[in-house]
């Protein structure tokens, strides 16, 4: 039997990698596959492009953690491509985002503070 000390909390996988974090935000609009989470991302970041093995590579992890969970195709699927697999954020992995957005929240504020960024009127 696990002992309760044993399962993670959001705070023991802090910091997040930058694309485990982009993928989660991603998520929390809801149930995507694969393709549709690279482009989220880029959009969502003005840019940032990850490949397949980055994409791939981190699913897999996010996965065996426990933040995501890959679900059927929803009924309005825009293809009926049978090996597309989507994933949506499991409760844990939705905890985790929330920890990390505040970390990251914290440090901007921090950044603020040391002149790193204009102060809010």
């Amino acid at each position: 039997m696990a002992d309760i000390d044993d399962d993670p909390t959001p705070e023991s996988l802090q910091p997040l990698a930058p694309a485990v974090f982009h993928i989660l935000v991603a998520l929390a609009g809801g149930e995507r596959h694969g393709y549709s989470i690279l482009r989220e991302v880029e959009g969502q970041t003005g840019g940032l492009r990850l490949g397949p093995g980055t994409l791939y590579g981190s699913i897999k992890r996010m996965l065996e953690q426990g933040l995501i969970e890959e679900v059927r195709a929803p009924r309005d699927a825009e293809s009926e491509d049978e090996r597309r697999r989507y994933y949506r954020l499991s409760r844990f992995g939705r905890r985790v985002a929330e920890a990390e957005a505040e970390r990251l929240s914290d440090v901007v504020k921090k950044a603020r503070a040391h002149g790193l960024l204009p102060q809010r009127g």
